[in-house]
């Protein structure tokens, strides 16, 4: 009864419909903007570092808790960027990705009875592993254009219950980064009221407009936060799953003490690439922010020329889009046409929302492919109600 009732709290969520779409763009030849990977390889020398270690024989288990050339990258990593000082022997986890450390720390921090509050729309592991912990998801939604929040419905969710917010900054799929005052309202309910924040931190290096900032380094919550990162976003290796988890190190064992029964352990000679990958100086990082922000520029500007209602997003490697001025209003619907007629693949933002009307007419495309892909997708997107 136990394994029907998790089918049935899991089933619908957003992974069935990137694995249809996906399947749509094989069967149909179509240019797949859905699922946000990049088409091209990450730096060179992250890639001979990973084959180094490979022929070095770094090919068995490595130790639970990441390799400490890895974790002692992570701690000069936020030292580096953001002045966070870590242990990297007791603050910092290795993870099979973030989505794991995801999994990982709310199956170790939530159980029945507790209550999670996330932003929607949410990236879409969020309500499973919640349902994993048997715990309860409540959710604010940011609203559009710019996806604010209104301060008042956080506070009502708030209560005896409330376990933790779980915040993703800059935010999947609307590119939201949260700006000082969002983050110090946050901060200040989280402190006031006792409860724990975890952050979902992996496009941190992927923001065109204001600045990422941990809320870690707020008042109050170096004691009180979780961050989580991964590797793929920012080096363009989303197939290796390297990600981790640094805070407190009570909380980080926590997590540990439910990851060791998920993978147990990973990615052993990725382990060193990413090492080497997080000391790569400052013109990789500002170079990488460029060329995306163009690319997303390209994308929203011929969005908005053919028709969509754009909202352009501050980070991340996706869109926002409104079909109500094509005269369309199901976004599903939209998506599972738009392989056949245009030949290009999107996302129906509603599998993102508890209530999947909240976001019926919104949908995803991701910028993270060539410039040439991206130009040739706006061509056979123009071709929409010809």
């Amino acid at each position: 009864m136990r394994n029907a009732y998790l089918v049935e709290r899991m089933r619908g969520f957003g992974e069935t419909i990137f694995a249809e779409m996906s399947a749509l763009a094989a069967r149909t030849g179509a240019i797949n903007l859905g699922q946000g990977f990049p088409d091209t390889d990450g730096p060179t020398s992250v890639a001979e570092a990973a084959i180094d270690a490979i022929r070095a024989g770094h090919n068995q288990y490595p130790p639970g808790i990441g390799i400490p050339e890895l974790r002692q990258a992570v701690a000069d990593h936020q030292r580096r960027f953001y002045d966070i000082d870590l242990d990297p022997d007791t603050e910092v986890l290795i993870t099979a990705g973030a989505t794991e450390a995801i999994a990982a720390t709310i199956l170790a921090l939530c159980g029945p009875g507790d209550e999670v509050i996330a932003f929607e729309p949410t990236y879409d592991s969020y309500a499973a592993t919640v349902a994993l912990a048997g715990a309860a998801l409540r959710t604010v939604t940011l609203d559009p254009p710019d996806f604010d929040y209104d301060p008042a419905a956080l506070e009502d969710l708030i209560g005896p219950d409330t376990r933790l917010i779980l915040l993703n900054s800059p935010h999947n799929p609307t590119g939201k980064v949260f700006g000082p005052g969002e983050l110090a309202h946050i901060a200040r309910l989280a402190v006031e009221n006792d409860i724990l924040v975890v952050t979902d931190e992996v496009y941190e290096h992927l923001v065109f407009d204001g600045r990422h900032v941990p809320i870690e380094t707020l008042p109050g919550m170096d004691e009180r936060t979780l961050t989580i990162s991964s590797a793929g976003k920012t080096f363009s290796f989303t197939g290796w799953k390297i990600g981790w988890v640094s805070g407190p190190a009570e909380l980080v064992d926590a997590v540990r003490t439910v990851k060791q029964f998920l993978t147990y352990v990973n990615g052993a000679p990725f382990q060193p690439a990413v090492a080497h990958a997080l000391g790569l100086g400052d013109d990789y990082f500002a170079a990488l922010t460029d060329d995306l922000r163009a690319r997303r520029d390209l994308l929203c500007d011929g969005l908005e020329s053919i028709g969509f209602g754009v909202f352009r997003p501050a980070g991340t490697y996706f869109v926002v889009a409104d079909i109500t001025p094509l005269g369309e209003s199901d976004g599903r619907r939209f998506c599972l046409q738009l392989p056949e007629r245009c030949g290009v693949v999107a996302v129906p933002c509603e599998v993102f929302y508890q209530d999947p009307a909240t976001g019926k007419s919104l949908v995803r495309f991701t910028f993270t492919k060539r410039r040439e892909v991206l130009e040739a997708a706006l061509d056979r997107l123009a071709s929409w109600g010809a």
